[in-house]
């Protein structure tokens, strides 16, 4: 009986359950946080070094090698000093987060009297927001090409947007435009003198004219 109890449908479809349930838990714990990118300088902001950890304390191990440190270390943010003591905290920082490791009796100090300056390689403020953003890209569309195009983009406020592309042109191009804008003005200055020439002739044409009837009316 105990034997076409076991058989039980019932019974059969709980075990799998707890199995499949254990093995879960199992493959669920067992599955280390993954690798992020940080990046770490000391209190002074003299050394910055990128390093990847999965846990605050990982972190911490990496940077003490890293920038050299030693004895007990605090971890807070570069932007504001906000401390990071707890390993829930840490994993909700963002990638690529600036971090100051502080040793034993240091403590954390804004940058350049509290101005921070971001510029090639810097993060700008995390809560910050955009008022205008202008991108600069060179290219050459053709390796031949003497000069490369520039395309201008600005966006304001995350909204509107505009951009301008001038084109590079190649050697060909470059003579081909200069021989045109010479044929313009060639042709420019032809008419120019055209019309010069035409009213000198009729100003001599005039005065021949105006000294033949002064000899034939004589005073």
């Amino acid at each position: 009986m105990d034997y076409l109890s076991a058989l039980n449908p019932s019974s059969l479809l709980r075990s799998v359950s707890n199995m499949s349930s254990d093995f879960g838990r199992k493959v669920w714990t067992s599955a280390p946080p993954p690798q992020r990118p940080f990046r770490v300088c000391d209190h002074k902001r003299s050394t910055r070094k990128g390093l990847t950890a999965a846990t605050r304390q990982e972190l911490l191990d990496k940077a003490l090698e890293a920038l050299l440190l030693s004895g007990v270390l605090t971890l807070v943010l570069e932007e504001d000093g906000t401390a990071v003591e707890s390993e829930d905290f840490f994993q909700l920082l963002e990638d690529d987060t600036c971090l100051m490791v502080l040793e034993l009796g240091q403590s954390w100090s804004p940058s350049r009297s509290g101005m921070q300056l971001y510029g090639l390689g810097r993060e700008k403020p995390r809560h910050s927001k955009d008022i205008a953003r202008i991108t600069f890209d060179v290219y050459k569309q053709n390796p031949r090409d003497l000069f490369g195009s520039l395309n201008i983009k600005a966006t304001f406020y995350g909204l509107y947007s505009m951009s301008c592309d001038i084109q590079g042109l190649g050697p060909k191009k470059i003579l081909r435009e200069l021989l045109r804008w010479a044929s313009a003005l060639l042709q420019g200055l032809g008419h120019v003198l055209l019309g010069l020439s035409s009213t000198l002739r009729h100003a001599v044409e005039g005065a021949e004219q105006w000294q033949r009837q002064g000899r034939l009316h004589p005073y």
